[in-house]
């Protein structure tokens, strides 16, 4: 079958068993097709394409690290109004690849283009001519590896003669599958909505597990919608929700040079015009945009390498917004805090001490502590409730939350989390292994 069951299968969390992820199904005007060109040199599905027939209104966000992948310079160098196939790749990151990665890109869109024109011909009652700007891609793997352009191209002919016009759920999660690398599950979501009584699908899929530290976008996200939603309005539906979802995630701290989350609009579903965001039509999609959103990067969290423990860091009453959020990572991204917690340990003086490298200046005397409902610190003293057995206790749970209120304005952050465990060490020790 050639999909990546062995990461799926060799988890042993209830979380990822198969029949815990959504129904994923159709979505008109995308196709999907899953192959193998033998990256990993044991046939698991590696190389996935989404094909849209009539082209694709589409946004993208991208890592902000100042070394890039080829594949991002590659999508960031054409401006196209309409996309009609993504590629994505895993094993390599095609980065600190040099003018071979990028060269590689053009061969591979050269082809794909030719091919999927000629299909345009045999499938189409207005066939249209597809060229290599229609194609973006997205790598994901190893940096610094030669890009394996040959592998790759021996297998774009059975990559389109394999496209599948009508999708289910078992093509989702291979999709998900073909897409992993160190994450032991697929990852997917999925919302229905309304546009002025016209029903809207919004479909995702994802991948991460490690080097995941929010910075613009962060891992892999792909999300398609059979709205017709034009490009600037997209943009920004993409850019407002990424704030708190893929940008409200961390599992080691590290950003990567292949970030990418993007969402694709087929306009197969009929409804009133759209023309800008403050159109108040919009409200309801946007909500579920921001669902499908939070979804995946919950997901990706759940799914940290190594990781026991979901951590949710929710900051209060801030006097700004960026003071939240800078607390939140300084807890999220601690590996005293991660360390205590993936060991039970109920040691919040770890918190006090990423609550005081994080340099926000607050009034230390109206400082409260909470572990899910467990006061620790009141007024900036220890709480008369705290229990040291009940917090115990409580550190033995799957899903832990760390309460954190400055009493100094009204500006909250969320931020999501996992443990780290001596598991996050071997995986990465190994990872070219």
């Amino acid at each position: 079958m050639g999909i990546n069951l062995p990461n799926f299968f060799s988890s042993k969390s209830s979380e990822k068993r198969l029949n815990q992820f959504q129904d994923l199904d159709h979505i008109d005007g995308l196709s999907i097709s899953t192959i193998s060109a033998n990256l990993y040199g044991n046939n698991r599905d590696d190389l996935v394409m989404f094909y849209f027939r009539e082209g694709a209104n589409y946004a993208s966000v991208y890592t902000q690290s100042k070394i890039i992948s080829e594949n991002i310079k590659w999508n960031l160098g054409f401006n196209r109004k309409k996309i009609f196939a993504l590629i994505v790749n895993t094993r390599n990151a095609n980065c600190f690849t040099g003018k071979q990665g990028y060269k590689s890109l053009e061969k591979i869109a050269d082809i794909v283009s030719s091919k999927l024109s000629e299909k345009q011909k045999e499938d189409e009652d207005q066939p249209k001519k597809i060229i290599s700007k229609d194609i973006i891609f997205g790598c994901t793997g190893t940096i610094g590896e030669p890009y394996p352009e040959e592998k790759i191209k021996a297998k774009l002919s059975d990559l389109v003669e394999k496209i599948k016009y009508t999708q289910n759920k078992y093509i989702w999660m291979k999709a998900a599958l073909g897409i992993m690398t160190t994450d032991t599950q697929p990852k997917m979501a999925m919302e229905e909505c309304e546009i002025v009584n016209s029903k809207i699908k919004i479909f995702g899929v994802a991948k991460g597990s490690g080097m995941i530290q929010p910075n613009m976008a962060t891992t892999l996200g792909y999300l398609f919608t059979d709205a017709d939603i034009p490009n600037n309005v997209l943009n920004k539906l993409l850019k407002k929700n990424i704030s708190s979802t893929f940008n409200a995630i961390s599992c080691d701290g590290d950003t990567s040079t292949n970030d990418m989350v993007s969402i694709f609009s087929t306009g197969k579903a009929k409804h009133a015009k759209i023309k800008n965001l403050n159109d108040p039509r919009l409200k309801e999609f946007d909500e579920a945009l921001n669902k499908v959103l939070l979804n995946l990067a919950k997901r990706v969290v759940l799914d940290g390498e190594g990781a026991t423990k979901f951590i949710t860091i929710n900051v209060l009453n801030c006097k700004i917004e960026n003071d939240a959020r800078k607390l939140a990572f300084s807890i999220a991204n601690s590996p005293l805090v991660k360390t205590a917690i993936a060991g039970e340990d109920p040691n919040w003086g770890r918190i006090i001490m990423a609550i005081g490298k994080s340099f926000i200046n607050f009034d230390l005397d109206k400082l409260s502590i909470k572990f899910g409902n467990h006061h620790i610190i009141s007024n900036g003293k220890m709480s008369s409730h705290y229990n040291e057995t009940e917090l115990k206790n409580y550190m033995k749970n799957s899903n832990i939350d760390i309460n954190v209120d400055i009493s100094g304005g009204s500006k909250n952050f969320t931020a999501y989390t996992m443990d780290f465990t001596k598991k996050y060490i071997d995986i990465n020790a190994d990872y070219r292994s």
